[in-house]
C-alpha cells in the first residue's frame, strides 16, 4: 500500500476555524515554481499571498550538503512514491519527489541544465505561443546568478546561484578527456549555443552549498507582511463557485482550514500533486471521477495523462589507482566543506557527463551523467568500493504513461505509471548510448583507472541484447517527470499557453506538469523559468 502523507486521515479532522482566511493568491506547493511565485507576486506589497507546503521546513542539514543528496530519499522531505509495476521495465520502482520548502530543488542533484533551443521552439510549434526559446530566454537570464558565464545567454544578477562545482574528482576530468579522444568534444557551457559535447556540470550551489529555490526566492521574501507561509499544510480540495475557483481547503495539525483567493489559485504541487488535486476537486476525466464519487466541475480528460520521464541506466566499473567519493568521507573533509573551501562534500556525485546524437545531427538524444562512485537504484544497491559510474538516458523519450486516483481520499497516493520503455525506440536509443559509453571507457586517460565492468548482474561481456536486458533491469527514474497537466491548444491540453486550466476560471497550474514534452536534460532550471514566466503572465 502507498505510504500516507504526514498528517491525519479524514476521521481525525477537527472542524475548521469559524473565520475564513482571505488572500489575493493562494499557491499550493512551495517547490521550485511555488517559491518563485511567492517571491515575485509579493514584490507588489499591495498583493497578499498564502503559500502552502505539505512537507516540513527545510531544516534538515543534509539538504545543504551536495554529496548527501541521496540520504534525503525516503525521509520526511521526500514523498517517496512508488510507481506501478511495469510491463516493459523491471528496474527500480522508487520515485522520490521533494516534500519540503524548495520541493525537489532541496533533494535533487543540483545539475543546472536548461534544455535545447529546439525543445522550446517545439512547444511553440504545438501552439504554445510565447514559449519559444527566444521568448523564454529572458526568464532564464533573469533567474540566474552565474559564477563564470555572462550575457547574453547567462545572468549574473538573479537570485539563483549557479557555479562551477568546488570539487571535481580526478576520474571525472579523465572521463572528459577520454570522451574528447573518442570524438565527443569538450563543452564548457551546456546552456550555450549547443548542448553537444562532454564536460563538468554546473550546479545550483553557492560556495559549495546547495542553493534551492527556498534559498534563492523564498527566504528573501519571508519578512514581507503580505506573504504567509504554512508548512505541514496539505491542500485537500480546490473550491469552486460554479466553475470559478474561489480558494482551497487544507489540513494543518489535524484541522481543516478554508483559504479564499480573491484573484487566483495557483497549483505548483508538481507533476504528481497538481493533477491529483485537480481530480480530487472535480477537474479531470469525468468518467473516472464519477466512478469515485467525485462531483465533476469540468471534464478535462488530459489531467493525469502524458506522464513521461527520463530514465538513467548505469554502467559501473571497478577502479584502480584512484579513490571513490565514499572513501573521502571524513571529519576533516566535512570541516573543509563547512569552511566554504569545497572538498569532496561539495561533489554532487553526478559531476560529469554530456550530450550526443546517436543518429547524428544537432539535437542530442542521449544525456550522460556520472562520477567516481557506484550509483545503482538511487544508491540503494551497494556496489564495491572503489567504483566509477556513468549513466545514460534518452533525452526525448517516446513512451507515455499516466497517473490516476486510487480513491477520493486526499491523503492517499495515486497510481503512477510512467510506462518506461513501452515505446521500443526508447530502449533502442538507450542501448546505442550504452554502447558509446563502453567505447569511451576504452580511451585514455580513463581506461587506465578502470579495472573491469562491475555490474550488479555480474555480466562482463555485453552484446546489444545483453545491454537491452541490462537497461530493462537496472534503469531508474532520472527524477524528471513532466506532462500530467500538459500545456497546449488541443483537446488533450489541460492548461492553455497562459497556464489557465481549461473549463474553469481563476485557476492555473505552474510547475513541471505543464510541459507538453520533456526538455533535453535536467528539468529544475526550466521549472524555475516557468515560475518566472507565470509571474510575468500575472503582471508581476
Amino acid at each position: 500500500m502507498p505510504k500516507q502523507a504526514t498528517g491525519s486521515t479524514r476521521h481525525r479532522l477537527r472542524p475548521e476555524p469559524s473565520s475564513n482566511q482571505v488572500f489575493d493568491y493562494v499557491i499550493v506547493g512551495a517547490g521550485s515554481a511555488g517559491c518563485v511565485l511567492a517571491n515575485r507576486l509579493t514584490e507588489d506589497r499591495s498583493v497578499s499571498v498564502l503559500l502552502l507546503e505539505s512537507g516540513p521546513a527545510d531544516s534538515n542539514e543534509a539538504i545543504r550538503v551536495p554529496a548527501l543528496f541521496s540520504t534525503l530519499f525516503g525521509t520526511d522531505v521526500d514523498w517517496a512514491y512508488e510507481i506501478e509495476q511495469q510491463s516493459h521495465f523491471r528496474g527500480s520502482t522508487f520515485y522520490p519527489r521533494g516534500r519540503t520548502l524548495g520541493g525537489s530543488s532541496s533533494i535533487n542533484l543540483m545539475v543546472y541544465i536548461r534544455g535545447a533551443r529546439s525543445d522550446f521552439d517545439g512547444w511553440s510549434a504545438r501552439g504554445c505561443t510565447g514559449w519559444d526559446y527566444d521568448s523564454v530566454l529572458s526568464y532564464f537570464v533573469k533567474a540566474e546568478h552565474n559564477s563564470r558565464l555572462t550575457g547574453p545567454l547567462h545572468g549574473t544578477g538573479g537570485p539563483l546561484y549557479v557555479e562551477d562545482r568546488l570539487f571535481t574528482h580526478e576520474l571525472s576530468h579523465a572521463w572528459i578527456d577520454s570522451a574528447a579522444d573518442w570524438g565527443l568534444p569538450h563543452n564548457d557551457d551546456f546552456n550555450g549555443v549547443s548542448q553537444l559535447g562532454s564536460g563538468a556540470y554546473q550546479v545550483t550551489c553557492h560556495n559549495g552549498v546547495r542553493w534551492s529555490t527556498a534559498d534563492a526566492y523564498l527566504r528573501p521574501a519571508l519578512d514581507r507582511a503580505n506573504l504567509t507561509v504554512r508548512t505541514g499544510a496539505q491542500a485537500t480540495r480546490v473550491l469552486f463557485d460554479g466553475t470559478q475557483a474561489t480558494g482551497v481547503t487544507y489540513v494543518q495539525d489535524g484541522i481543516e482550514v478554508t483559504a479564499r483567493a480573491q484573484a487566483e489559485v495557483l497549483l505548483s504541487g508538481g507533476v504528481i500533486n497538481s493533477p491529483q488535486l485537480l481530480m480530487l476537486s472535480g477537474v479531470g476525466p469525468a468518467g473516472q471521477l464519477r466512478g469515485l464519487g467525485i462531483d465533476v466541475v469540468a471534464d478535462v480528460p488530459g489531467v493525469g495523462e502524458n506522464l513521461h520521464d527520463h530514465t538513467m541506466t548505469p554502467l559501473v566499473w571497478k577502479t584502480q589507482n584512484s579513490t571513490d567519493l565514499l572513501q573521502m568521507v571524513s571529519d576533516e573533509n566535512m570541516a573543509l566543506w563547512a569552511s566554504g573551501r569545497g572538498g569532496p562534500f561539495a561533489s554532487n556525485g553526478g559531476e560529469v557527463g554530456g550530450f550526443f546524437a546517436t543518429q547524428g545531427g544537432d539535437v542530442p538524444d542521449i544525456q550522460l551523467i556520472g562520477g567516481a562512485t557506484g550509483f545503482v537504484h538511487h544508491g540503494r544497491v551497494k556496489m564495491p568500493i572503489p567504483s566509477f559510474t556513468m549513466q545514460a538516458g534518452t533525452t526525448h523519450p517516446a513512451s507515455r504513461g499516466r497517473l490516476w486516483l486510487r480513491s477520493a481520499d486526499p491523503f492517499g497516493y495515486p497510481h503512477i505509471d510512467p510506462a518506461y520503455f513501452t515505446d521500443p525506440s526508447d530502449l533502442d536509443t538507450v542501448t546505442a548510448g550504452l554502447r558509446i559509453v563502453l567505447e569511451i571507457a576504452g580511451h585514455s586517460p580513463i581506461a587506465k583507472y578502470l579495472d573491469g565492468l562491475n555490474l550488479p548482474s555480474g555480466d562482463t561481456a555485453l552484446d546489444d541484447a545483453a545491454l537491452r536486458d541490462h537497461a530493462v533491469r537496472w534503469s531508474q527514474t532520472e527524477y524528471h517527470p513532466v506532462g500530467t497537466c500538459a500545456m497546449g491548444v488541443d483537446d488533450k491540453a489541460v492548461v492553455d499557453p497562459q497556464l489557465r486550466v481549461r473549463g474553469v476560471a481563476g485557476l492555473r497550474v505552474v510547475d513541471a506538469s505543464i510541459m507538453p514534452t520533456l526538455i533535453s536534460g535536467n528539468t529544475n532550471a526550466a521549472v524555475i523559468m516557468i515560475g518566472e514566466k507565470a509571474a510575468g503572465l500575472l503582471g508581476k
